[in-house]
C-alpha cells in the first residue's frame, strides 16, 4: 500500500468531511454569482441617491470587475506560496469589509474604492477556492467536485438576485451590500473550522511541521496516516505569474486563458443581454427577468451534468463538445421565438451548455496545472479571461448600434465558444505529478 499523502487522498473513498469542505466551496463561489446581480439590482438607486449620469454609473459597476481582474492574476500566485486557507481567509475579510463598508459610501469614489476592494478579494478566493475544491478531492470525482464548485455561481446569482429583490422591495440600495457583507463574514469561520489547508499543497510546501498537519487532516477526512513526506519536486519555480510562461508550461497558459476569454465572452452575452433581446421581442419587461432566470437555472444543471459526465470521459472532450453544442443553442437563441415558453426554454437550454463549458474549464484548470501553480494558472486565467466578459456586452452593443440584427449578432457572439473549442484541441493535459511511495 502507497504511504504517500497524496497517494492516500487519490485512492480512498470521498469522506463525509471532504465533501463538507468541498461544500463550502460552492458556497464561497456563490458569493460571486450573488454579488454580481446584486450591483446590477442596486445601480438604479445607486444612480438616483448621487445623481449621476450612465457613464459615472459605468465606472462603478467596472469597479469590480477591475479589482477581480487583478486579485485573480496576483493573488492567484499568493495562494501557492502561501497556502488555499489563508488566502480564501484573507480574501473573505477584504469581501467583507468592502460591501459592509459599500453600504456607508458617501460618494461615488468612495463606493468605487470599495467595490474595487471587493473585486480584490473575489478575483483571489476564486483562483483559490478551485485548487481547494480539486485538491480535497480523490482522483475520481475530482472533475466533479470542480463543477460542484463552479456551479455555486448561478445557483448564487439566482438566490442572491431574489434576496437582493426582496430587499430593494423593503429597504434601499445600502441594504444589499450590508446582506453581502454579512453571507461574506458567515463564511469565515465555516472556512476556518471545516476547510483545512489541503495535504497537496502542504506535500509541495514541506513547511517544518507539515507530516503532522498533513496526518491531523488525514485523520479528519477519516483516512489512515501516512509515514513519510514525499519527495520535493526537482521542478523549479518561483512562485510568480512568469512561472506560467516558462517552457513546460506556456503552451498551457496561453491556450487555457484564451479559451476562457473567448468562451466566457458568449456566455456573458447571453447572461448580459437576455433582457434586452426579450423585451425588443416584444415581451413584457417583467417576463425579461424570468427568462434570465431560467438560463441561470439551466447553467447550474449544465455545470452539475458536466461534472458527472467527467468522472467517466476526459474533461478535455466532454468540454469541447459542450462549447460546440452552446455555439449552436446562442446561434439558435438569436433567431427569436414567437412565445415565451419556447424563449425560456431556448435560454435554459444556451445556458446549459455555455456554463457546463465554463465548469469545464474550470476543471481542466485543475487538471492542467500541476499543484505548484494550480492557483496561480487559474487566477491568471480567470484575470485575464474576464476581460471577455467586460467586452462582450461592448462589442454586441457596437453590432446592434452598427445595424446588425439579433441573428448576426448572436452568430458572431456564439463564435467564442467556437474558438474556445478550436483552443483546447490543441491541449495536451499533462501526466498526473508522480509520487514516492515510500
Amino acid at each position: 500500500m502507497a504511504t504517500n499523502p497524496v497517494d492516500i487522498i487519490e485512492r480512498s473513498r470521498l469522506s463525509v468531511f471532504q465533501m463538507v469542505a468541498i461544500a463550502i466551496t460552492v458556497g464561497l463561489n456563490g458569493l460571486d454569482g450573488f454579488d454580481v446581480l446584486a450591483i446590477s439590482f442596486a445601480a438604479p438607486g445607486i444612480a438616483t441617491e448621487f445623481g449621476i449620469d450612465r457613464a459615472a454609473l459605468g465606472f462603478v459597476l467596472a469597479a469590480e470587475l477591475i479589482g477581480m481582474g487583478i486579485g485573480s492574476i496576483v493573488l492567484g500566485g499568493v495562494a501557492d506560496k502561501i497556502g488555499r486557507r489563508p488566502m480564501i481567509l484573507g480574501c473573505l475579510v477584504a469581501m467583507s469589509i468592502g460591501m459592509l463598508l459599500s453600504s456607508q459610501a458617501n460618494s461615488i469614489a468612495t463606493l468605487a474604492i470599495w467595490r474595487v476592494i471587493t473585486g480584490l478579494g473575489i478575483g483571489g478566493m476564486l483562483a483559490a477556492i478551485t485548487a481547494a475544491a480539486a485538491e480535497h478531492s480523490n482522483e475520481k470525482n475530482r472533475s466533479l467536485s470542480v463543477a460542484l464548485s463552479a456551479i455555486g455561481y448561478p445557483v448564487g446569482a439566482v438566490l442572491g438576485g431574489s434576496v437582493a429583490a426582496w430587499l430593494l422591495r423593503n429597504h434601499d440600495w445600502r441594504a444589499v451590500f450590508i446582506f453581502g457583507g454579512c453571507a461574506s463574514a458567515a463564511f469565515i469561520p465555516l472556512v476556518w473550522l471545516r476547510v483545512p489547508e489541503t495535504v497537496a499543497f502542504l506535500c509541495q510546501q514541506q513547511p517544518r511541521d507539515a507530516l503532522r498537519r498533513i496526518n491531523h487532516t488525514l485523520a479528519r477526512m477519516g483516512h489512515r496516516s501516512a509515514d513519510a513526506l514525499p519527495e520535493p519536486s526537482t521542478e523549479q519555480f518561483k512562485g510568480a505569474t512568469s512561472d506560467l510562461f516558462t517552457p513546460a508550461l506556456i503552451a498551457t497558459t496561453l491556450l487555457v486563458t484564451f479559451a476562457y476569454f473567448a468562451h466566457i465572452a458568449t456566455f456573458y452575452f447571453i447572461l448580459k443581454w437576455i433582457p434586452k433581446i426579450v423585451v425588443d421581442m416584444g415581451f413584457a419587461a417583467s417576463s425579461a427577468a424570468g427568462v434570465l432566470v431560467w438560463a441561470n437555472v439551466g447553467g447550474a444543471l449544465g455545470g452539475i451534468t458536466l461534472g458527472l459526465v467527467a468522472r467517466r470521459y476526459p474533461v478535455r472532450a466532454v468540454t469541447i463538445a459542450v462549447m460546440l453544442a452552446a455555439f449552436v443553442m446562442v446561434t439558435v437563441f438569436g433567431s427569436g421565438q414567437s412565445t415565451l415558453m419556447t424563449l425560456s426554454l431556448i435560454a435554459a437550454t444556451a445556458g446549459f451548455f455555455t456554463n457546463a463549458g465554463v465548469v469545464g474549464l474550470y476543471a481542466l484548470f485543475a487538471e492542467a496545472f500541476p499543484t505548484r501553480v494550480r492557483a496561480s494558472g487559474t487566477g491568471f486565467a480567470i484575470g485575464v479571461g474576464r476581460s471577455g466578459a467586460a467586452l462582450s456586452p461592448i462589442i454586441a452593443g457596437l453590432l446592434f448600434e452598427s445595424g446588425v440584427g439579433l441573428q448576426g449578432v448572436a452568430l458572431f457572439m456564439a463564435c467564442g465558444s467556437l474558438l474556445a473549442a478550436a483552443a483546447l484541441m490543441f491541449l495536451r493535459i499533462r501526466k498526473a505529478e508522480p509520487s514516492p511511495t515510500g
